[in-house]
């Protein structure tokens, strides 16, 4: 069950953290990955695990708020069947103390950089028949979380997107769903705790696992899970739907 093989894949932002843990697992499925990376280290060294463990990669420099680069890319691969658009940046800011440059930076990145690689998909995936996009929202497009404004305006934007191009592209045979994760320990969350609480990064790292009812942060390797899932044959009924990856965030705060 939950095999891809040969199927052609597309994933942005797999140089680490969920994009990362996707890229390898679709790749270890038998998946033929493509990554579109704006930070071509990272990539590589995905693409090195990837290949040590007798997988397909290539790796693409790309700014997915470029649509032609994105356009210039995906001719490029040809045909594919998979799309995961994983690629985004965070912010934080009430809608006070968000600078016009921060937000048009976040929205360009998160919406008009999905925007730009469905648009570029769409034509690849109907060569082939059809098939499957993945997007990454977040459960801040569900709930209000403090100091957001921005990002989960990006991830509202997502959400509605993926119900859009499901309703849209049934007839070719194109699912769309989307992933929304509450906090996931990555190299991202590292970063943040480093440059934000010095000095108290065990104690925040703490507080914000316990920020979920489940009382820990999720992992890359939970939501590659829900992701292979969602694009293999098993979920061939499953289209328009967004997937909590929360630890209960959503449903089961008070």
């Amino acid at each position: 069950m939950f095999r891809l093989d040969n199927k052609i894949t597309v994933i942005t932002g797999g140089g680490s953290g969920i994009g990362k843990a996707i890229a390898k697992l679709f790749a270890k499925q038998g998946a033929v990955v493509h990554i579109l990376e704006w930070n071509t280290d990272t990539a590589n060294e995905t693409a090195d695990e990837i290949k040590n463990d007798s997988g397909k990669v290539s790796v693409h420099k790309c700014n997915v708020a470029d649509q032609k680069e994105v356009l210039a890319i995906f001719e490029s691969i040809g045909a594919i069947n998979i799309l995961v658009n994983n690629a985004g940046i965070a912010h934080i800011g009430k809608a006070d103390n968000t600078k016009e440059e921060d937000f048009d930076r976040v929205m360009s990145v998160n919406v008009k950089g999905v925007y730009n690689c469905i648009h570029a998909a769409i034509p690849q995936l109907k060569k082939n028949g059809g098939g499957c996009i993945i997007n990454m929202a977040s459960v801040a497009a569900h709930v209000g979380i403090p100091d957001r404004f921005a990002y989960s305006t990006t991830k509202g934007a997502v959400m509605a997107m993926t119900l859009s191009v499901a309703k849209d592209y049934l007839q070719e045979n194109i699912r769309c769903n989307s992933i929304s994760p509450a906090r996931v320990h990555t190299p991202f969350v590292d970063g943040f705790l480093k440059n934000t609480y010095p000095g108290k990064e065990e104690e925040m790292f703490d507080k914000l696992s316990k920020t979920q009812p489940i009382g820990r942060m999720g992992t890359p390797d939970e939501v590659a899970a829900l992701a292979l899932y969602l694009c293999s044959d098993e979920a061939s009924f499953i289209t328009g739907c967004d997937y909590l990856v929360d630890g209960g965030f959503v449903k089961l705060n008070n």
